[in-house]
């Protein structure tokens, strides 16, 4: 008779009365708790027996859907491990553990905009648990045997069902659609009655794009390739069987789907139909932004239903250009989804490229060409993101899957699945409010310069979808029509990054960078990786790893021992473990650990609101109001008190103010910047970092406002003296908590969004250096090749200076309207507005952002 609990110290056998002695013997148990594992497994406690497991190690049952496919191969093989590895695993025994049995429910469609979506209860009660896509092995085939178990994944591809696709006479049907009609007429190069060969030799570009199809042969081929060529790049690819399932029920309505995801890489293009393909659901049409050379290479991926950019286009941005570039893809889609396709789509947060397409899918829903379609946002993490080349030409492809032969599999992917829901409701319940958005310059200018208080409106992001889409248009969308796009777009983006797992990777990386920068030893980090974990899952994040904590930390260090300097002395018996203080280490770590800065964005703009406020308190002379134990002249040792009492008002408007400058994706559009920054305060308050307290109205209440450049005091009892905005019924005011890990905490928050505030300080200074106006391009390099000499200088905060930071960088000062766009033949071209062109505005600016930067 079992308990069916697995051995936590590695013990694969089941657990019965007759083997505890056998047991402890094999595991090594500390004598203190063989007597209480003895009492348990004899009264069958099983209770008993989870509270000493969670004592020592992450609880493994079979039904918290944690199997063995997720456990790493890498962990799984009776590899020589290294001396730090092993002293690590030494460390661990009296870690505490921090995974729970119950998974967290991610991907649920959003309550305010698809109220009637989240209704529909599709998906199962009970947890199915994960498959590793690259797990094959006889049961999963229609035969058995010796000869079976060694060609199992050519029988595995070959027994998928795959929807053919018939081209049939797709481009007579595109040629004669009205939107093509009339981008030819605009252009004047169809007069009426030119014949339909002429009309064939303007569509040459695109005619590889409206015959692309889905050979089932070729397509059984290609798959049983990428799933050889996956096993050689990651160890597994998991998927989560309850999301399979919810898509399977919403297939057989014979809803069309649309999938969008994130895009980080070129392998998400190919994880997604492979996914699929591997579970006996539709293989979608694929929107792959990559520049092909090679002929062959491009007929077949488009005879596997890829779309490619046109041969005569080098970015997304020259072939939007094309004036029947959006017309023509525009009728595609709409023929596609009439014949019941799927579509998957690849966003990018940092351009907004790959909107247009789920921009021409709302018109045509709009226009009643397509009743309505079901959108699945897709959450793809990765142990380690691939690094491929956008420029793929046949010779590059064979040279770089021969050299999949001589490499290991490191890490694993998780994918996610979420909630399918409705487009059409979405666009016409009107719950997504666009109508108060205003630009950036109109909600902070009036701030930063002239200390007015704040608009309680949202920002207004125009280039997540780019004029050039509607430039085959009669008229461009009114604010409103294309506002609800861009919404779309942002709500699809923070959907498909918030039901991401948090791979173990991510939170090394976050703890490493953010709390940890000088350097941590092995057991402390590895009770903070227990906390984070357990702050993750409070919060319905789910985590792409399982099993023991030894297994998880030995497999996280194992993939960024390159980024880090791990330090194992014989002498001691904990390794010393640092970032190596170098750009390449430090941007890997940030671009690990931006997953976790997205799950504590609310917590991370409440810390630095309370930060701005304490730099205030700071500024006014009130020296007394921080104190510390033992003061040394200018240093400061003991814990940090601060007694300080916070407005209510004052800290949700330095929050407001900060989440208008916060990277696309961060906050979901749906939501008002007024509510999102009183949850940022209310985050701190559920975290222990601030106390709520009821002020009595006879208290005086320190306002800490700008408008006037001084403190101010006020009481309730005189209104016609009073201008403070704490003036309500019911006063509240915030003090922080005393706790010794609080300031620690705090910091730790603040931390997170650092980089990007830093990044907008540099480039601020940065201005002075750069001789404008200058092409777009050429100044967002002047702006990245600043940032890097500057972190280069400081020898720190390397995070600052990636591309992705200059590029967002530049477009946050675009909306401010300290850059002017011009646009002209050659492109855009940025130039400094007269406004910023004065240094006293351009430090109004610098301090109105270093405000938030803790020091």
């Amino acid at each position: 008779m079992y308990c069916g609990l697995r051995c936590p110290w590695g013990c694969t056998q089941g657990l019965g009365r007759e083997s505890t002695a056998a047991l402890q013997k094999k595991c090594h148990l500390p004598a203190v708790l063989q007597g209480t594992i003895a009492t348990a497994h004899s009264h069958h406690n099983h209770s008993l027996w989870v509270k000493v497991c969670r004592g020592l190690i992450m609880v493994q049952e079979k039904n918290d859907g944690i199997n063995e496919d997720m456990v790493p191969s890498s962990i799984q093989q009776n590899t020589h491990a290294l001396s730090w590895q092993l002293m690590i695993k030494k460390k661990l025994i009296t870690v505490p553990s921090c995974l729970g049995k119950i998974r967290p429910v991610v991907g649920q469609c959003c309550q305010q905009c698809a109220p009637d979506s989240l209704r529909k209860k599709l998906g199962q009660n009970s947890f199915l648990g994960f498959r590793n896509l690259l797990s094959f092995n006889e049961t999963q085939t229609r035969y058995r045997g010796w000869l079976v178990r060694r060609v199992c994944c050519a029988l595995f591809v070959s027994g998928r069902k795959v929807y053919a696709s018939p081209v049939s006479n797709r481009l007579e049907r595109v040629c004669q659609s009205n939107r093509v009609k009339e981008g030819l007429t605009a252009e004047q190069k169809a007069p009426e009655g030119q014949d339909s060969r002429g009309q064939l030799n303007r569509f040459s570009p695109f005619l590889p794009l409206i015959k692309t199809c889905i050979s089932p042969s070729l397509l059984r081929f290609v798959g049983w390739v990428m799933l050889k060529m996956f096993s050689s790049v990651f160890g597994g690819i998991q998927v989560n069987l309850n999301h399979l399932s919810v898509l399977r029920k919403v297939s057989q309505e014979e809803s069309m789907l649309v999938y969008v995801y994130v895009r980080q890489s070129v392998m998400d293009c190919a994880l997604i139909p492979l996914v699929l393909f591997g579970h006996n659901l539709r293989v979608p049409y694929t929107v792959c932004p990559l520049r092909v050379y090679s002929s062959p290479l491009r007929s077949i991926l488009q005879k596997v239903g890829v779309f490619l950019l046109p041969p005569t286009a080098l970015t997304e941005q020259e072939a939007e250009m094309d004036s029947l570039y959006s017309p023509v893809m525009t009728s595609l889609l709409r023929e596609l989804l009439h014949e019941g396709q799927a579509i998957s789509v690849g966003v990018s947060a940092e351009s907004g490229q790959g909107g247009q397409w789920l921009a021409r899918i709302r018109q045509l829903i709009k226009d009643g060409s397509v009743p309505d379609v079901s959108l699945v946002p897709v959450g793809i993490s990765y142990d380690c993101v691939p690094k491929t080349n956008i420029q793929v030409g046949l010779i590059a492809v064979f040279q770089w899957l021969w050299s999949l032969f001589w490499r290991r599999p490191e890490g694993s992917v998780r994918i996610h699945f979420a909630q399918p829901f409705s487009l059409k409701e979405m666009c016409e319940s009107g719950r997504c409010r666009v109508d108060e958005w205003l630009p950036l310059q109109d909600l902070l200018l009036p701030v930063i310069l002239n200390n007015r208080p704040s608009v309680f409106r949202q920002r207004r992001m125009s280039w997540l979808l780019p004029s050039p889409h509607y430039a085959s248009e009669l008229e461009a969308p009114t604010h409103p029509e294309r506002d609800l796009g861009i919404a779309i777009i942002l709500h699809l983006i923070f959907s498909a990054t918030a039901c991401s797992a948090v791979m173990s990777t991510s939170l090394v990386s976050s703890l490493l960078l953010y709390k940890r920068r000088k350097g941590v030893n092995a057991s402390a980090l590895c009770r903070d990786v227990a906390w984070l974990t357990e702050e993750l899952l409070f919060r319905n994040k789910d985590v792409g790893f399982g099993g023991s904590l030894a297994e998880v930390m030995q497999y996280s260090l194992s993939l960024l021992a390159p980024h880090l300097i791990i330090a194992a002395v014989p002498s001691r018996k904990d390794p010393f473990i640092v970032p190596h203080p170098s750009l390449a280490a430090t941007l890997h770590l940030a671009l690990q650990a931006k997953i976790v800065t997205h799950t504590f964005v609310l917590e991370a703009v409440g810390a630095c609101a309370v930060s701005a406020m304490l730099c205030e308190v700071v500024a006014s002379g009130i020296s007394s109001s921080i104190g510390s134990d033992g003061v040394d002249g200018e240093e400061v040792r003991g814990d940090v008190e601060f007694d300080v009492v916070l407005c209510q008002s004052e800290l949700t408007e330095h929050a407001l103010h900060l989440c208008h400058l916060l990277p696309p994706g961060f906050m979901p559009p749906c939501q008002s910047s007024q509510s999102f920054a009183l949850d940022a305060i209310d985050s701190l308050v559920r975290c222990g970092i601030l106390i709520m307290e009821d002020i009595p109205r006879e208290v005086p209440i320190c306002d800490f406002l700008k408008r006037e450049g001084t403190l101010t005091w006020t009481t309730s009892d005189d209104p016609d003296e009073s201008d403070s905005d704490c003036e309500e019924p019911d006063l509240h005011a915030y003090k922080i908590s005393q706790p010794s890990h609080c300031p620690e905490m705090l910091f730790f928050l603040c931390s997170m969004l650092a980089g990007h505030l830093r990044a907008l300080c540099w480039t601020t200074i940065g201005l002075d250096l750069i001789d404008t106006p200058r092409p777009e391009t050429e100044f967002v390099a002047q702006i990245h090749s600043h940032l890097c000499d500057t972190a280069n200088k400081k020898k720190q905060h390397y995070e600052s200076c990636s591309e992705e930071a200059a590029h967002t960088a530049v477009r946050t000062l675009i909306d401010l309207g300290v850059l002017s766009e011009e646009r002209q033949r050659e492109g855009v071209s940025l130039a400094v507005s007269p406004l910023f062109q004065l240094s006293e505005n351009r430090q109004k600016l610098h301090r109105f952002i270093t405000q938030y930067l803790y020091n």
